[in-house]
């Protein structure tokens, strides 16, 4: 049965894709905001989600909305939450609202402090390849991917986890929310000080989604991360440590990897479209996940081969004989969700 969902504070990078997935499945939704920039604005615009006036008014809220959803960006005393809260209308945060809607399915959710996007892109690109069905929702535009948030009946969600926190009524960070059958933790390195003023208060989250993991589920973690592995040595969920995988540049620059665990392969490089340590971190993260649902090395590097890189993160944008010129994420402060 479709619902009738309101968001409050829909201009997030999250939220709105949110927003859009709910729409194409069917439910009726609406939202408000006091300010929305593109591509959130072009994106809400071109599925006929774009509030029609900006700013919060309480009069939007009425009996018939059945959930929701609050994001980050908004305050406490907001007269629409206000509102919603007198009609005893459910709140959800985003990741809340998320996990209610993926309980029944195997999820793999993809923590740390850095390498969330290009991991959780690397995953749902070899799912695709491989003809997996699955729902997902990831924090930057992807090829090939229309809205970075997928809702359906597939078994299998692949979910970028956030440490920042859930909405202005839960405090918690958003990644506690997920309980992943398959966690991925990228690595730890101190962010958001504005909500985790020292470090330790900062790992406690890691810590706290660990603990969160399904029983029989299971940790992939990056070993060279010191924090990590006193973490991992205190859980008591099953925990494969990865590093950067064997790897060779070609004449052309391009780079080739080779795990020692393709025996039957041992000889056999596997071309890539990718670069960087880090992303053949982050490659080797995704392996493992694939591995856990089933399918073999040479499926996933095979799947990979075709991997052309998440938008932003180690985007090649142009090359020349002399090199390579790359695009990064450019971090800023603003709205989170």
């Amino acid at each position: 049965m479709n619902s009738r969902i309101h968001f409050i504070a829909i201009g997030g990078a999250l939220m709105h894709n949110l927003a859009i997935a709910l729409h194409q499945k069917g439910d009726r939704v609406s939202g408000s905001d006091d300010e929305i920039y593109d591509p959130s604005r072009g994106r809400l615009l071109q599925y006929g989600l774009l509030p029609e006036k900006m700013g919060w008014d309480a009069d939007r809220i009425t009996t018939d909305i059945d959930i929701i959803i609050l994001g980050m960006h908004a305050k406490k005393d907001n007269p629409e939450l206000q509102r919603a809260l007198e009609l005893g209308i459910p709140v959800f945060s985003y990741p809340a609202f998320l996990y209610e809607q993926s309980k029944n399915k195997i999820r793999v959710v993809v923590g740390g402090s850095h390498g969330k996007t290009s991991t959780t892109s690397m995953i749902m690109h070899a799912l695709r390849v491989l003809g997996v069905e699955h729902d997902y929702a990831v924090g930057a535009q992807l090829e090939g991917f229309d809205c970075m948030v997928r809702i359906s009946d597939a078994p299998i969600i692949v979910i970028e986890g956030d440490e920042y926190l859930s909405s202005p009524l839960d405090h918690r960070s958003k990644f506690i929310h997920y309980k992943p059958h398959i966690a991925i933790l990228t690595g730890i390195a101190w962010d958001h000080i504005n909500v985790f003023p020292d470090f330790e208060l900062y790992v406690a989250q890691f810590k706290a989604f660990i603990e969160r993991i399904e029983p029989n589920g299971s940790l992939i973690y990056f070993k060279s991360d010191s924090i990590l592995r006193k973490l991992v040595k205190k859980c008591n969920v099953r925990s494969m440590g990865y590093d950067t995988p064997t790897f060779k540049i070609d004449n052309d620059r391009s780079v080739s990897v080779n795990f020692p665990l393709l025996l039957e392969h041992a000889q056999r490089w596997f071309p890539l479209k990718i670069f960087g340590a880090h992303n053949l971190q982050n490659l080797e993260a995704a392996r493992h996940v694939i591995k856990e649902l089933g399918f073999s090395d040479v499926d996933f590097l095979s799947a990979m081969s075709t991997f052309e890189g998440a938008s932003k993160r180690l985007e090649k944008v142009a090359e020349t004989d002399d090199g390579r010129i790359v695009r990064s994420e450019e971090r800023r402060v603003g709205k989170e969700c």
